[in-house]
């Protein structure tokens, strides 16, 4: 079932500090780097230079560049070689550059990472951890705002995990290192530094105080598979992850409808006892991505909550996501599933 997080959700113990997503990532790999000889990180700019979000920064003058290295520009080479070296005893931590760039490596995630401990009996397991940024909202174009995650979601034997706060950013990275299954864990980029108000032109206020943004220096890890309620309400029940959680938030409270947000957190393993619980209360169900809509993960979701709760539903599942046409950079704020888009489908379904 979920947690659900209130004001006092970072943990009273041990000495905390103020990070945003990147710092909280960075914090993740140099702990389990501290703890696990096993564990290093590679990828194209990684390591003198710290990556191109600074997502790694320090971590090769820390541990050396056996442990912290460049690759060639080959995500295929890349993920193969993380695959060989998961297999013989190793924690890899890969990193895509942009989640657009996966694609070349389809075929070794898909067809080796996800098929080895299958079909070696148990015998070889490939314990990856493939980071990448994915999502729009820095006006990066077609081919650096994509959101890949419904294709992985459709494999089996990949873990997908998505995070929307620094807290959970750090927590969540932790397990999916330790997992002795292929992780894709993809960072909203959008919300690296922090999520955005209302408007989505400029950053919220006051976002280094939200008790989400305070990360435990140490060791601490969130289980997969675990949702959180970021919001209690009893009139509807909003599925969302990443970006989208800040998103609708705002929206919500505008709007002073009593709607109960679920961070799914994880798509693969998926939280279904609390999507569940939350939709059988409320009788009403929106989901909300930045994915294409044809094929998202939010067809899944509307299909399990039809399946489950088909009888306590007072109203048509709503989906708000991406349109199915490639991300344009003139007219990002009208692909992105903003307030606008996002309040239309709220009186919609609050109508029905």
């Amino acid at each position: 079932m979920s947690d659900v997080i209130t004001e006092t959700a970072a943990p009273a113990e041990g000495e905390t500090t103020r990070m945003n997503m990147i710092q909280a990532i960075n914090s993740a790999l140099d702990v389990m780097m501290g703890r696990d000889d096993d564990v290093l990180v590679m990828g194209e700019d990684v390591g003198y230079f710290g990556g191109v979000f600074r997502a790694t920064a320090g971590l090769q003058q820390k541990y050396g560049k056996t442990r912290a290295f460049d690759t060639p520009i080959t995500e295929i080479g890349i993920i193969g070689v993380a695959i060989g070296m998961g297999a013989y005893g190793l924690r890899p931590v890969p990193e895509i550059q942009f989640a657009d760039y996966i694609y070349p490596a389809l075929d070794q995630l898909v067809s080796e990472a996800a098929r080895l401990r299958y079909r070696s009996a148990g015998e070889f397991t490939a314990p990856i951890t493939v980071r990448s940024p994915y999502g729009g909202g820095i006006f990066g174009g077609q081919t650096h705002s994509q959101s890949p995650e419904g294709i992985f979601t459709h494999v089996s034997g990949i873990k997908t995990v998505i995070p929307s706060t620094p807290y959970d950013a750090k927590g969540l990275l932790i397990a999916a290192i330790e997992d002795n299954d292929p992780v894709l864990f993809l960072e909203p980029k959008r919300i690296y530094n922090g999520p955005f108000d209302g408007n989505w032109d400029r950053p919220a206020k006051n976002w280094s105080n939200h008790p989400a943004s305070a990360v435990p220096g140490g060791y601490y890890r969130i289980e997969l598979g675990k949702a959180a309620t970021v919001r209690a309400g009893a009139d509807l029940t909003i599925l969302a992850y990443g970006t989208m959680v800040h998103v609708v938030q705002s929206v919500v409270e505008e709007a002073g409808v009593d709607a109960e947000i679920i961070d799914l957190r994880t798509l693969v393993p998926l939280d279904i006892e609390a999507i569940e619980a939350s939709v059988k209360k409320t009788g009403r169900c929106m989901i909300v991505h930045e994915a294409t809509r044809t094929g998202g993960f939010g067809a899944e979701l509307s299909a399990l909550v039809t399946e489950r709760c088909f009888h306590h539903l007072e109203a048509p599942v709503e989906r708000v996501t991406g349109f199915d046409t490639p991300y344009p950079h003139s007219l990002e704020w009208a692909y992105f599933p903003g307030p606008v888009r996002i309040g239309q489908a709220l009186k919609k379904i609050m109508k029905d």
